[in-house]
């Protein structure tokens, strides 16, 4: 039995859990946190839970917890069913985490009994259930007062700075990089006057600040493994004040391309309109009554917003000699970079066609 294994059958009994531990096992492919699956032997039968190790070198706990802790009690109050959503299990003393002798820090989940979840979506259905789940997590959080949450990463969302960063990659160009993208570079300097609409949206009343998910992949929805119908949304460590417009972008950004992220061949890079439409009634089908016209035309702006900024990341990480992403070969992030833009323009393309699908929900 690994060391980390051993510690963590040793950390959760810092927690309040029913009956004795009967076993403790990696669980996941998640690449932040360590996570273990543990089942404790009750007098009703088996009963399990998910533990966790948090990343202390991308997360300040208290931060992180502090914003789970205050999201996951006002939905409780909603519904207590962990199939629903998150339960945390907390210390006696009645906090949410543990931090150990060594400085780790731990947490325990109620575990989401007969679920799976997606890397990719395998069907129009899987992809909309997705959005429902996003969309009830919208819903259920509409009056929650978001900023009452910690930044927790600091502008991850603000793109007129993330072009400055850019700018500056560009202008350094510490690796001579730059003379081989001077399209890229190009594409990026002629959408600058983008970059702003949302938080001028914001700052005229017509987009709200929300609480936002900002990792809306499918492998972050639970869906019943019967039914395929979607449970609840999980990994909240990145909650904090933001737009639900780009929790909605990221996920057409990851979810609506017909090829993967890295994809060498451009041609096989399209936006599947279909798609598109399916996660938008299924993100919306609830949310009609609580989100006004101006934040749902903004929608399209949305997606394009998170697929600009994201290929913007690429390309700054790429100049800057490959220091933030985590890179397979030396031109990863430049076709990385390549297939956002591509996506970007085919947004651009279909523009009127996005709009008028949103625009029946006003």
């Amino acid at each position: 039995m690994n060391e980390l294994k051993l510690d963590a059958l040793k950390q959760v009994e810092n927690f309040l859990i029913e009956g004795k531990v009967k076993y403790c096992e990696p669980y996941g492919n998640g690449h932040i946190n360590d996570t273990f699956l543990v089942v404790c032997d009750t007098e009703k039968g088996e009963h399990q839970y998910i533990l966790q190790s948090i990343n202390t070198k991308i997360f300040i706990p208290a931060e992180v917890m502090s914003n789970i802790e205050k999201v996951t009690d006002y939905l409780k109050a909603k519904s207590n069913n962990p199939r629903e959503n998150l339960i945390l299990i907390k210390k006696a003393n009645g906090e949410a985490y543990h931090i150990d002798e060594s400085g780790r820090c731990w947490r325990v989940y109620e575990f989401v009994t007969d679920s799976l979840c997606l890397e990719r979506p395998e069907s129009v259905e899987d992809f909309k259930e997705c959005a429902k789940a996003f969309g009830k997590f919208q819903k259920d959080l509409a009056s929650f007062p978001a900023e009452s949450l910690f930044e927790t990463i600091k502008d991850f969302h603000n793109t007129p700075k993330r072009y400055n960063d850019f700018l500056k990659a560009v202008s350094q160009d510490v690796c001579g990089r730059a003379k081989e993208v001077e399209a890229e570079i190009a594409f990026v300097k002629e959408r600058e006057s983008f970059y702003s609409v949302l938080l001028d949206a914001n700052k005229r009343g017509e987009l709200p600040l929300r609480v936002s998910h900002n990792d809306t992949k499918l492998n972050n929805v639970m869906l019943d493994k019967n039914t395929r119908t979607a449970l609840c949304v999980i990994d909240l460590d990145t909650i904090m004040p933001g737009f639900s417009v780009t929790d909605f972008g990221d996920s057409i950004r990851f979810g609506a391309s017909t090829a993967a992220e890295d994809e060498k061949d451009l041609s096989k890079v399209k936006l599947d309109i279909g798609l598109f439409k399916a996660y938008t009634e299924g993100f919306l089908e609830n949310l009609k009554d609580d989100f006004k016209p101006s934040e749902i035309m903004l929608l399209p702006e949305g997606a394009k917003m998170m697929t600009i900024e994201c290929g913007m990341r690429f390309l700054t990480d790429y100049l800057a000699g490959d220091t933030y992403f985590k890179t397979k070969y030396p031109e990863h992030n430049l076709d990385r970079c390549r297939t956002q833009f591509k996506l970007v323009k085919e947004m651009e393309d279909n523009w009127d066609t996005l709009k008028e699908i949103v625009k029946k929900y006003c």
